[in-house]
């Protein structure tokens, strides 16, 4: 870790940032000048006052994304604020160039007011043509982008739960195939009820299932609980399993099929993946330190493991979802990234592997495979123009 930390900050400060303009045309000459600024300019502009829609035409409005942060929420780091977020901002920008051949601005916001983040992400979407929210802490994060989706012509994606829950979905896909197993009917166990707990509950829901369990610190989330709740809480209780009851996350895990971490670590027992039903599948994903080690819950008896971290197999990772669904969603035209979308984009990674190539160790694809961005951005656009 001493030699990666120090690898990485020489990296940044030799490069002072991962990001440049870099200009599309050639100012050679005169003519070059003044056709693609003063006096020529000004043509394109006119031909947008009367019809904006022609912003798509002559501008890069058609492939930039603005990556908007407050900084409250980042990676594993925690509320490190708007400047110390930048260089996690510039990361995201660089991935959705380089996978997904999108163009995206780091927009860090000094402010954690979810109104003034509203207002703001508002005043200046007419530049972009889609957010991506990112590391914007739970709850507020619901309300920014809920208000942003109603009042916004352009896209709105918070990868912190909409990425993640669309990758979750597609390793459980794969992993059920393996299990012989139907989503209707096995229990399912979330323990996290942040951002991306919440995202996963309802993505998870809307793909069948029905015996949804979700923990957080207090426990069990049920309908009547008093401790610990908030708006969104209360509003996941509808996709929540009807038997969900007071008790612990180990009474929780009882006679499971699955389980998924998006919370902290080291928060799950050997005993509690003993007591799973056959064929568990345990998702601990937790970063860098998971609820529980993958050879840990291997040795207790899980049948798949998945994790958040790279050195182990099966990488849950937001990078197999966020390019190619940000480049269908461009591709189409489309102004909203709905729920049927959403789903396209699992089955497309889900699919990406043959059954015959599936196994415990590969239930998902390669982050760093190219290939599944082109897939999630085919079906993306077929199912945004179907709809």
């Amino acid at each position: 870790m001493k030699n990666i930390s120090k690898e990485a900050l020489k990296l940044h400060k030799k490069v002072k940032g991962k990001l440049e303009i870099k200009s599309k045309v050639i100012l050679k000459t005169k003519k070059d000048l003044s056709l693609a600024y003063t006096p020529g300019v000004a043509i394109p502009c006119l031909e947008i006052k009367k019809n904006e829609n022609l912003v798509y035409d002559y501008t890069w409005k058609g492939n930039v994304v603005a990556i908007v942060t407050d900084g409250s929420a980042v990676l594993g780091l925690g509320n490190i604020g708007a400047k110390a977020a930048l260089p996690v901002m510039e990361g995201k920008a660089i991935l959705f160039k380089e996978f997904g051949g999108v163009d995206a601005i780091p927009i860090c916001l000094d402010t954690q007011n979810p109104d003034e983040i509203i207002a703001t992400v508002k005043k200046i979407s007419p530049a972009f043509g889609g957010i991506n929210l990112e590391d914007i802490s739970a709850p507020r994060c619901f309300l920014i982008e809920r208000k942003l989706n109603e009042d916004l012509d352009i896209p709105v994606f918070h990868d912190d739960q909409d990425g993640t829950a669309i990758v979750v979905l597609a390793a459980l896909i794969n992993s059920l195939k393996l299990s012989n197993k139907n989503i209707q009917n096995i229990k399912i166990v979330i323990n996290g009820a942040g951002a991306a707990g919440i995202a996963i509950t309802k993505i998870l829901y809307k793909a069948g299932a029905r015996k949804i369990l979700l923990c957080d610190r207090e426990g069990i989330i049920y309908k009547g609980r008093k401790e610990n709740m908030n708006f969104a809480k209360e509003e996941i209780l509808e996709y929540l399993w009807e038997e969900s009851k007071k008790g612990t996350l180990k009474d929780a895990m009882k006679e499971s099929d699955v389980f998924i971490g998006v919370s902290g670590p080291n928060l799950v027992t050997e005993e509690m993946i003993k007591s799973m039903n056959k064929y568990p599948t345990v998702f601990a994903m937790s970063n860098p330190i998971p609820e529980i080690m993958p050879d840990k819950a291997k040795k207790a008896g899980a049948y798949i493991v998945g994790t958040g971290r790279s050195d182990f197999p099966n990488q849950i990772n937001n990078l197999l979802a966020f390019p190619g669904i940000f480049r269908g969603t461009f591709d189409a035209k489309s102004k909203k990234i709905t729920e049927k979308m959403k789903i396209a984009a699992s089955l497309a990674i889900a699919n990406y592997i043959p059954e015959k190539k599936l196994s415990p160790s590969y239930i998902i694809p390669s982050a760093l495979d190219k290939n599944v961005a082109k897939v999630v951005a085919y079906n993306v656009k077929k199912a945004a123009l179907s709809s």
